[in-house]
């Protein structure tokens, strides 16, 4: 009987033995498969701050690039260089809903030195002599996610209907407008001597670099007129390429120097408009 017992109880301590091992391989087993899951489950921050975001690489075109560069004044109406507020918006909106993309001074500047297009619809939208009702644009550049290039006469900054330094820095700072050059007076450069039209253009160059934290790349010639000597004080300076009021498309043939434009006149209906800017790249 001593015996039987004995053999029931070396039975049932194995059976224990083999309980216990089995209960901590499974212990074991649990903590590896579930604790790294819980610390190293990626949430979607993680996700969106470690995925490689696709590019657009910009396109090179078969054919010379043509640039509708689109010439506004003051946002008002009064005169041939006024355009009323609800013209203006309607042809940005218009831009927006046909797939424009509008690009900044240093965009065009690549788009016409290398050939290339960051999309096939691009225009160049300016806007000279700075005035303060170019503000009224900025809620719609915004809304729309849209830029423009001011041309601005630095030594106009103190009159009352031109934009001051402040306002200027205010709609840089939005990222939906840029400033470039259109010279220190608004003097007609063809009737100033070498000197004169260089202090010109040297001084506003300055001005814009020193007060936008830029380095001023475009001019735009005051009334659009500029001789061979201008030209050639406006690649001394350290622009790239400067703007006329020639009416037509630009092209990089015309000469970095003598970019054509496409002038917005007030009243122009939105079909003119739509014809005025359609180009073909390719």
């Amino acid at each position: 009987m001593k015996r039987k017992w004995g053999l029931l109880a070396g039975c049932f301590a194995l059976v224990i033995m083999i309980l216990g091992a089995v209960m901590v391989t499974q212990s074991r087993h649990t903590n590896v498969r579930t604790a790294p899951a819980t610390h190293n489950r990626l949430t979607k921050k993680d996700v969106s701050a470690t995925e490689v975001k696709p590019t657009h690489p910009w396109v090179k075109l078969k054919h010379p690039l043509q640039l509708p560069i689109l010439m506004y004044h003051s946002i008002s109406t009064g005169n041939q260089l006024r355009v009323p507020q609800h013209q203006a918006v309607a042809e940005l909106n218009y831009l927006k809903r046909h797939h424009y993309q509008t690009l900044t001074t240093t965009q065009a500047i690549r788009a016409l030195t290398t050939n290339t297009v960051p999309q096939k619809k691009v225009v160049w939208i300016t806007l000279d002599d700075a005035y303060k009702d170019n503000q009224k644009l900025l809620p719609t550049l915004k809304r729309n996610h849209q830029h423009v290039t001011i041309n601005a006469i630095t030594g106009f900054t103190h009159r009352s209907d031109h934009l001051s330094l402040a306002q200027m820095q205010v709609l840089k700072a939005t990222g939906r407008v840029d400033f470039a050059s259109h010279t220190v007076q608004h003097l007609d450069l063809n009737a100033l001597t070498a000197t004169q039209q260089k202090q010109e253009l040297v001084d506003s160059k300055r001005w814009l670099d020193q007060h936008l934290n830029q380095n001023t790349q475009m001019l735009c010639y005051p009334a659009g007129r500029a001789n061979p000597t201008t030209r050639r004080l406006a690649k001394q300076a350290g622009y790239r390429v400067a703007l006329t009021t020639q009416e037509g498309v630009a092209q990089l043939s015309q000469g970095r120097y003598n970019l054509s434009r496409l002038r917005i006149i007030p009243g122009m209906p939105l079909a003119t408009f739509a014809d005025l800017i359609q180009v073909t790249n390719s």
